[in-house]
């Protein structure tokens, strides 16, 4: 079979298009860490988030905060795998009111004494938040 240079445009163009068509999806699914969740009743005792992409096994940790936005302490929190969790819940350690604001946030697996031990607190190191580029990855609700 005689090959053409317009037959090998078109092929080449085929096979051009079909690594796009690949490599895209690829690109879609390398999402960063973040949090999804949603303003909610919490009189049960926990808080939730829909979902988690999470770059390393760490901690979903919930904070108290207010209109400045800056975490405070911690009233809860729940383990995180690699990868995408979805449905993740908290149990609350103290009372929450209606009104009141939470910040769920993404704790590292790190610094601390015991791997599968929560270890943080405010300002500490150990199990401390992951800040991709400098920022916090977290998502903030309010309770109902």
């Amino acid at each position: 079979m005689l090959v053409t240079k317009k037959m090998v445009g078109i092929f080449g163009g085929a096979l051009m298009a079909g690594a796009l068509s690949v490599a895209i999806p690829a690109a879609a699914n390398a999402m960063g860490p973040m949090v999804e969740a949603m303003d909610q009743d919490v009189s049960g005792g926990t808080v939730s988030a829909s979902k988690i992409m999470a770059g390393e096994n760490g901690w979903l940790v919930v904070h108290r905060t207010d209109s400045e936005m800056k975490p405070g302490p911690v009233v809860g929190y729940a383990p995180l795998k690699k990868g995408e969790n979805m449905d993740v819940t908290a149990i609350l350690q103290e009372p929450v009111k209606s009104g009141e604001m939470l910040m769920l946030m993404i704790h590292s697996e790190q610094g601390g004494m015991k791997t599968g031990y929560f270890e943080y607190t405010l300002g500490a190191k150990e199990d401390g938040p992951i800040k991709p580029d400098g920022k916090l990855v977290m998502k903030v609700v309010t309770a109902q």
